[in-house]
């Protein structure tokens, strides 16, 4: 296998972005980014998109390249990024995909795993059910049926929720155990990077960049978007919470403070989430460069 893909993964804020440019720079090839808040074009502020510096840095694919409006889903990402992949893969033996969304990593690295169909009235009563019962229903159900999927599912997301639960009931089987079966052959050998740091060290980066990214017009953007409120990929932290303001149901300061309080609950999840993988090779976040580009090389020479 002479073809690589350096893949980067760690909670929001720990600096995998500059991480990834600096790599790219490195073995001189492209990033695939694999954050699924980070395709949509209307959605900038609230997902932190790299800035034009650092987008100038390295080619990035897959940033901003979808509408919110546009019915994108993990197995539509995984097909497009295979093909990007192969594409790339002809031209150079790396590619670096960074990114914090375990799912859509999961796609790429191993493939879209495949559920049962699913009776169309479990999925209304399940729908029914939410509309009537509220978003603690969702998580309570999902909690009893699959007490695993529930530890690492984003809890503040309705859709995937919902689809989790319904193959629950609709399989009589927990969601996770349809999970990470497929094997599919990849025409790369994967190296994962792992960045991580202290809890606190983490919190109070992630508390950083959203007093960033309300000074930089978060605000507005919400503002802008409020009239689709509904649409899935508006269902992720750092919106909701400001919606909820303009609804009048709390007040502008504690929505920043759901906002910090919720990303930081995300990001536990996704340290869960990727620590399951025990390929992924962990470095602090200020781990010199130079040290994690040895590691890497290390592996290329000894495959």
């Amino acid at each position: 296998m002479s073809k690589y893909l350096i893949t980067i993964v760690g909670p929001t804020a720990i600096g995998k972005t500059s991480l990834s440019i600096a790599l790219a720079q490195h073995f001189n090839c492209e990033i695939i980014s694999c954050d699924s808040r980070q395709f949509f074009k209307e959605m900038r502020i609230g997902t932190a998109v790299p800035t034009e510096e650092e987008l100038v840095g390295a080619q990035h694919h897959f940033i901003q390249n979808k509408s919110i409006f546009d019915n994108y889903t993990v197995g539509d990402f995984e097909k497009e990024a295979i093909s990007k992949l192969d594409q790339l893969h002809l031209n150079n033996d790396f590619v670096v995909m960074v990114g914090g969304s375990g799912l859509y990593v999961d796609a790429v690295l191993k493939g879209f795993d495949e559920f049962p169909d699913i009776d169309a009235s479990v999925r209304s009563a399940v729908t029914s059910n939410y509309e009537k019962l509220g978003l603690n229903y969702l998580q309570t159900e999902l909690e009893k049926r699959d007490p695993n999927y529930f530890e690492v599912v984003a809890k503040e997301n309705p859709q995937r929720m919902m689809r989790a639960l319904e193959v629950c009931i609709g399989s009589g089987k927990p969601y996770s155990s349809f999970l990470n079966q497929k094997k599919n052959t990849r025409n790369f050998m994967p190296i994962l990077i792992g960045l991580e740091a202290e809890r606190s060290v983490i919190y109070n980066r992630i508390n950083q960049r959203v007093d960033i990214m309300i000074n930089e017009g978060l605000l507005a953007e919400a503002k802008y978007l409020f009239p689709h409120k509904e649409l899935n990929a508006l269902q992720t932290v750092g919106y909701r919470e400001l919606f909820s303001y303009f609804e009048g149901e709390i007040s502008f300061q504690f929505a920043i403070e759901e906002i910090k309080k919720n990303t930081r609950r995300f990001a536990k999840r996704q340290l869960t989430w990727f620590k399951r993988n025990s390929a992924t090779k962990w470095f602090d976040f200020l781990t010199n460069r130079n040290e994690i580009i040895n590691y890497i090389t290390g592996i290329i020479h000894n495959s």
